[in-house]
């Protein structure tokens, strides 16, 4: 077993607990942080860009030799104590495994024939944002764009997605004139999902070609100017005195409707 460190003021370590709470930092550094045995390993699998790994010394007996399949030559490790992973972890039961993975290099949207997108426009809650990362994955969502909302590589969003950061295809666009521009240069119909009876509604408008759909702030939905640029207004009916949904919960929907 490597030595075991039990300072908080150790490079790692002190390095490890600026990128969990400054986002200053995780661009600074170009790095961001994992907590969890799953998320770790969906990580080593997905070649997630992992630099370093944590252990507390009970999860490395425990976890270690499970880990240690993925080929990690350009990952090193650390073996806490048990105390000090305790100090350094975001969740009140940790598991004991942490990780220090590289921001991945901004890249091009690339549109597949017939392909399906989200746009996060304006969310700021890192559990939606995360649970919408998820869900798009598991639907088969061509990729997400984020314009305007919280940071992706926040622990709160990282943790959130279980592991779908490192599958789905996931695009930083907070210039919403080249976020417009670039759906336009590719043929993408674009529609805002929006809170109104006389909007097309969702279950019937139907999706051909390229599509994207705009989902609003959690509190304000999508600002007027967005959803009049939009090529088209949709909204989710609903029965009753209800007339709005969780960003997550409609976000899940919008998406399913676009794969039917």
């Amino acid at each position: 077993m490597e030595n075991i460190i039990t300072s908080k003021d150790n490079p790692v370590i002190k390095l490890y607990q600026k990128l969990s709470s400054s986002k200053k930092d995780r661009l600074q550094y170009g790095l961001f942080v994992l907590e969890g045995l799953r998320i770790v390993e969906d990580a080593l699998r997905e070649d997630g860009g992992v630099s370093q790994l944590i252990f507390t010394k009970q999860a490395y007996e425990k976890y270690a030799d499970e880990l240690f399949q993925a080929d990690l030559r350009d990952t090193k490790t650390l073996v806490i104590s048990n105390e000090l992973g305790n100090k350094i972890a975001s969740t009140s039961t940790t598991q004991g495994v942490f990780a220090i993975c590289r921001i991945p290099v901004e890249k091009a949207p690339v549109f597949a024939e017939n392909g399906r997108y989200a746009v996060l426009f304006g969310l700021q809650d890192p559990g939606n944002v995360g649970m919408i990362i998820r869900t798009a994955d598991a639907l088969g969502i061509d990729g997400i764009f984020m314009c305007g909302s919280c940071d992706l590589y926040s622990p709160k969003v990282i943790r959130s997605t279980m592991g779908s950061v490192f599958r789905e295809n996931i695009y930083i666009i907070n210039d919403e004139d080249r976020l417009f521009s670039l759906f336009a240069d590719n043929n993408i119909v674009t529609s805002a999902a929006v809170i109104d009876r006389d909007a097309e509604k969702v279950t019937s408008c139907g999706f051909s070609g390229k599509q994207a759909v705009f989902i609003g702030n959690e509190g304000n939905g999508l600002p007027r100017e967005i959803s009049q640029r939009c090529d088209r207004r949709v909204t989710i009916p609903m029965s009753g005195t209800i007339n709005s949904l969780n960003a997550a919960m409609a976000a899940g929907i919008l998406m399913w409707e676009l794969k039917k």
